[in-house]
């Protein structure tokens, strides 16, 4: 999924505030490395506390300590070039009568794209008819010593069937039978985990 350029939202910057921001900067640093990137979320009442003691609306900071949880998102994104051949997988996993299915892995020279679907009844009788909850899985890779970056490039689909696609740096190799795609499953907002993940392991 090709990110749109950032463009600031004014041109004025005042010269006074640039230590100041070099201080947030620092420790936003800090509150990463000291929480070992798992601060969690201020509590309501600390949220109170600092909105009257410095004079901000509630919602804001809510919206700013919300931000430190996408930092990942802005990973600069791999674009998949040099096209070299798609490798059929019709790999799944079945649960609930949820089915879960990597169709093919498209390979470039610099990346592998994985076509992932999920088919489902619309109406499970677990859920309003018409309701339906959003969920999105995150891919890791194991069983090669290459450290693969995955970037979910999400999708879209109808309430039965949705198909994403995930980039995945370096280029897995052709032969993909020690590879398992790991998709751990999360919900809006936040993409916060569930606990539920499966393995698909590969093969030619």
């Amino acid at each position: 999924m090709k990110r749109m350029p950032f463009e600031p939202p004014t041109k004025h910057y005042d010269q006074q505030i640039e230590a100041l921001d070099d201080q947030i900067c620092n420790l936003i640093k800090q509150r990463k490395e000291l929480s070992n990137n798992n601060p969690g979320f201020p509590t309501r009442e600390l949220i109170v506390k600092w909105s009257m003691k410095y004079n901000f609306y509630e919602d804001f900071l809510n919206s700013v300590f919300s931000h430190f949880f996408n930092e990942e998102i802005y990973k600069p994104v791999v674009e998949p070039k040099g096209f070299q051949k798609n490798i059929p997988m019709l790999k799944s996993f079945e649960k609930d009568g949820v089915f879960y299915t990597v169709t093919f892995v498209r390979q470039f020279k610099n990346a592998s794209v994985v076509h992932f679907t999920i088919d489902k009844e619309y109406y499970s009788g677990k859920e309003p008819r018409g309701f339906h909850e959003h969920s999105f899985f995150d891919l890791s890779i194991e069983g090669e010593v290459v450290d693969y970056d995955c970037q979910n490039n999400f999708g879209g689909g109808s309430g039965t069937h949705h198909s994403f696609t995930y980039t995945v740096s370096p280029a897995l190799p052709d032969n993909l039978s020690n590879i398992k795609l790991i998709f751990k499953e999360g919900k809006m907002p936040f993409q916060k985990p569930t606990g539920f993940e499966f393995v698909i392991q590969t093969d030619n």
